[in-house]
């Protein structure tokens, strides 16, 4: 197993120097390049005053600068805290007041948002711009690829990265992730789908979330070639890309599958080999379809959340037998089911599934109550259990399937939404007396975002008004699908809004 998260790709580096690493559009990068401007950016970094230690935000679209940042970010032996590209300036100032961050390394594209937040930061020592730096002092443009950067010892039990994911309360968690925790996650994974140095991984994904960052992550550590598609949105492009790149693993989510799907017969695909799909279970007759148009190809169902990265999966040949399902525990961990009192459950059962497993989160960074609520004490000394806040059921033989979450959290177009966040921005909205943020069945999202309004009288918001100003507010999977005005939200006898009623 690799000592630290980026051993494996500098070994790579190494190794095969004029391999093609990366390519993105036009751009063809070896390993041999892209090593030089880790060497480059981590130096810059460590000349920006980032010490071992410090939090270093990522926001940077699919491209070779984000694969470069992270792993320069670790080289200086410091934490990476990737950043949606789609994030608005109040939620990357939050993030970057939360970790204290030293340092962002970003897009110039994106400038908008970071630069809007950057008043509101005072701990970032500086930002490196991928692109065309401003006139702001702590604005530095992309360096030059250097010969050798900084090394900096660390131990496996140090952290690699914060990765936010949004909780009940709508306040973002960051889950701290060892450099043990990635590899053991990696390794994990890697012992199930078989990667190959010869493959050629077609990444749509947003690389700041971590089924897109894993892949990513496992790509290069491996010595294969990461082919990044920065327009997903396109699926013709997409298509495109992945029959002219011969692309032989393909990582995806539901949304993405059934864009896709119309346009399958119309390229020679026949290289793929591998399918993934995770976020939310794929519609039976899209699986059908999808198996039809790539016979050759093994598909793997799998589970996971942020705080594990994965927790199951399903072999390709038990599709048809399993509907629904998601699978059993991946290798080199261990998972039951518990009752509301922790009991531990029989197979055939439905309860919440706990984890067991070296790539088990560290906890929420500086929320010890969140980190109570998740992890519990296990029974090696010191050990502690992932407790997922998923409810699952179990068939006779101990394959998974899903059925909720056990608070309100959304899950659409691959990511998760809280109810509460969208809510809030909703509520800024003249007019607005209650609001209730559900998910709905959605067959291409998984679920969407329904939110039910009440106005005040005489009020004239419209749908689209309310659509829109979540838009201009929130990343865009967040905003509501449709809005369902009603006369009174449904309340406990507490006054709390009975949201379960609503779904």
């Amino acid at each position: 197993m690799n000592t630290l998260l980026h051993h494996a790709f500098e070994r790579s580096a190494a190794r095969l120097p004029e391999k093609t690493a990366l390519v993105a559009g036009t751009r063809r990068l070896s390993y041999a390049q892209v090593q030089a401007q880790v060497h480059g950016l981590a130096r810059a970094l460590a000349e920006a005053g980032v010490a071992p230690g410090d939090r270093v935000l990522v926001m940077l679209e699919n491209t070779p600068e984000f694969a470069v940042a992270v792993h320069a970010v670790l080289a200086a032996g410091a934490v990476f805290v990737p950043i949606s590209a789609l994030a608005k300036a109040d939620k990357l100032a939050f993030i970057a007041n939360d970790t204290r961050a030293t340092a962002l390394v970003a897009e110039s594209a994106l400038a908008p948002a970071w630069r809007s937040a950057l008043a509101q930061t005072p701990t970032l020592r500086g930002v490196i711009v991928a692109g065309v730096a401003g006139e702001e002092p702590r604005e530095r443009p992309w360096p030059e690829p250097a010969a050798a950067g900084p090394s900096i010892a660390r131990a496996p039990q140090d952290l690699a990265a914060l990765i936010y994911t949004s909780g009940t309360t709508g306040r973002p968690k960051g889950v701290m992730l060892s450099h043990h925790n990635m590899t053991s996650a990696w390794a994990m994974v890697q012992a199930y789908l078989g990667l190959r140095e010869h493959d050629v991984i077609g990444l749509a994904l947003p690389p700041a979330f971590s089924y897109g960052l894993y892949n990513l992550l496992m790509g290069l550590g491996l010595g294969a070639t990461v082919v990044q598609e920065r327009q997903a949105a396109f699926p013709l492009k997409l298509a495109e890309t992945l029959a002219r790149e011969r692309v032989t693993v393909f990582p995806g989510v539901p949304t993405l599958y059934a864009a896709l799907l119309d346009l399958l017969p119309k390229f020679d695909l026949s290289a793929l080999r591998l399918l993934t799909n995770a976020a939310a279970a794929l519609p039976e007759p899209h699986l059908q379809r999808l198996r039809a148009a790539l016979p050759q190809a093994r598909l793997f169902s799998m589970y996971g959340l942020t705080e594990c990265k994965r927790a199951s999966y399903l072999e390709p040949d038990q599709l048809e037998r399993r509907p629904g399902s998601v699978g059993r525990g991946i290798p080199g961990q261990e998972h039951w089911l518990v009752d509301e009192q922790g009991q531990r459950l029989p197979h055939g059962s439905t309860g919440q599934l706990v984890i067991r497993g070296p790539h088990v989160m560290q906890g929420y960074w500086e929320r010890p109550e969140k980190t109570a609520e998740r992890l519990r004490p296990g029974t090696a000394p010191g050990e502690r259990l992932l407790y997922t806040g998923d409810l699952f059921r179990s068939d006779a033989e101990g394959y998974l399937y899903y059925v909720a979450r056990l608070d309100d959290i959304i899950k659409t177009r691959g990511e998760k939404v809280a109810p509460r966040e969208v809510e809030n921005v909703i509520y800024q909205l003249d007019g607005v007396t209650g609001c209730a943020v559900v998910g709905v069945p959605d067959e291409a999202l998984g679920q969407a975002v329904k939110a039910y309004v009440t106005l005040r009288a005489g009020c004239t918001l419209t749908e689209r008004e309310i659509i829109r100003h979540c838009l201009a507010r929130l990343e865009s999977y967040m905003a509501p699908k449709s809005v369902a005005f009603v006369d009174e939200l449904p309340r406990t006898d507490s006054g709390k809004i009975r949201h379960a009623s609503l779904r």
